[in-house]
């Protein structure tokens, strides 16, 4: 999950830069559920569970990430029964990167520090979710810092205020290796998710009616999950792929399709840019941060395969198009470090001290 990523690339780079960063995780984020008894470091992440039983997973590690993330050996992880006080660490700083985090956050005593909330996307949107209670946790007291202007706005319409920073991304890890011009134009890829709001049955629906128009059209998607049932021939489909692979993956495609009806930031798009892919994505916030209409992508209403397919089947037929889209797309995306947002959330923290 991006949220995950986001959270520990931080924990990393502020580790790098001489911070003491604590990542803490727990399977049980929700505070209704908890009696509320209140029992020199500098950041102290609070997040939500990683999809794993408790008991099994601490016994075995595997709630750690280092199966598909390298952390830094000085980011202490912690894995605590709940987001209680009494189990989280003293602090100087103290951040929820998830709602139910934030419930907590606002409770806890000085000790745990100075109390921030990272806003990564609209969470009341998905699947299961209380639209009511997350939406209430904007208006918590704490400090809010998003990660694209579409969730500045959105904090905003609630009548609060909310830092800007930007995600970053990882130059070591995705470039370009197979230049646009030498990929087959009719190579598309799309990561596959189950949650409806991610649009991944629009995205297979587009690529669809795109294959009637150009019969040659082969596809990859990629995602967690299990392959899903039905995909045609001419779809394969790549189960977590990590590192190379995924790099592998970007630089195989000519097109990235890119159909979630609400994104935070996206970071696959994003990638899939820094490694020479065209984008043809829907037009919403996140995607915004990055994807301006014939400069860097094209852009279609979300929740419509038609004209998804549309945009598709223009690249594919419009070389020219396709590469100059992909020239312009990995150039903008340069301006996204993680030296730019660290170096930003160092500022947010030293100004508030």
């Amino acid at each position: 999950m991006g949220g995950f990523k986001v959270t520990y690339e931080y924990a990393n780079r502020l580790a790098a830069h001489g911070h003491h960063a604590t990542v803490v995780h727990t399977p049980r984020a929700d505070r209704t559920r908890f009696p509320l008894t209140i029992a020199k470091r500098w950041v102290v992440y609070a997040g939500r569970p990683l999809n794993v039983a408790a008991l099994p997973a601490k016994l075995r590690g595997g709630w750690r990430p280092d199966s598909w993330f390298r952390i830094d050996p000085r980011v202490r992880l912690k894995w605590v029964p709940s987001l209680h006080p009494r189990w989280v660490p003293n602090s100087d700083v103290v951040v929820a990167t998830y709602w139910e985090a934030a419930e907590w956050v606002n409770c806890y005593p000085q000790s745990k520090g100075r109390k921030f909330y990272l806003i990564q996307g609209q969470e009341g949107l998905l699947r299961g979710m209380d639209p009511e209670r997350v939406a209430n946790t904007w208006r918590l007291p704490l400090q809010k810092i998003v990660i694209s202007r579409w969730l500045q706005k959105l904090v905003a319409d609630v009548g609060e205020s909310a830092t800007y920073i930007p995600n970053g991304l990882d130059f070591d890890d995705f470039g370009v290796d197979v230049p646009p011009s030498e990929r087959e134009p009719q190579r598309l890829l799309m990561l596959h998710h189950e949650q409806p709001l991610k649009g991944s049955r629009d995205g297979l629906e587009a690529m669809r009616l795109t294959r009637r128009q150009i019969p040659q059209l082969s596809g990859t998607i990629f995602g967690v999950p299990a392959k899903p049932k039905g995909l045609p021939p001419w779809i394969s489909y790549q189960q977590k792929p990590v590192g190379r692979p995924l790099r592998k993956l970007y630089n195989e495609a000519a097109i990235f399709v890119a159909p979630s009806w609400a994104e935070g930031f996206g970071l696959p798009p994003a990638e899939a840019m820094q490694c020479g892919a065209a984008l043809c994505a829907t037009d919403i916030g996140g995607y915004r941060e990055y994807a301006i209409h014939n400069q860097t992508a094209l852009l279609s209403p979300p929740k419509n395969p038609e004209s998804l397919a549309s945009n598709i089947t223009n690249l594919v037929r419009n070389n020219l198009l396709r590469l100059r889209l992909a020239e312009q797309g990995h150039e903008y995306i340069q301006r996204f470090t993680w030296e730019r947002a660290v170096s930003a959330l160092e500022r947010l923290f030293a100004d508030t001290a």
